[in-house]
């Protein structure tokens, strides 16, 4: 998943040497898209939207998005060096929230080594 937010969250010391993480900092991370299978979660989505969803990226319980272990399986890419959603313009309502800098994006950073 890439992430998309008009303005650079501000600074902070989990960032890559402590520069401001902006949109182009997701598409060269993907690590809150690859932290946790119980993360891509479907919460307060439409219908109509899930039904959007290619079934093979959607969980067998139907509670989320489907995962490769940790991984989302919209996620494409290498985490850390580029990524993509393949599903970014109907992606969960969690993965819209996560803010880059925020706390749950530094938690997956940190995980990763990023």
């Amino acid at each position: 998943m890439q992430l998309s937010h008009p303005q650079p969250a501000p600074a902070s010391p989990g960032g890559p040497q402590g520069r401001a993480l902006t949109d182009a900092d997701c598409q060269n991370c993907g690590a809150c898209c690859a932290y946790s299978s119980a993360w891509p979660r479907f919460s307060t989505e439409d219908e109509a939207d899930l039904a959007l969803l290619p079934p093979s990226l959607v969980s067998a319980d139907l509670a989320g998005m489907a995962c490769n272990g940790s991984r989302c399986a919209a996620l494409t890419g290498d985490v850390g060096r580029a990524t993509s959603c393949a599903v970014y313009a109907i992606r969960p309502v969690v993965c819209r929230e996560c803010e880059p800098g925020g706390d749950d994006c530094l938690m997956a950073r940190r995980a990763y080594g990023l």
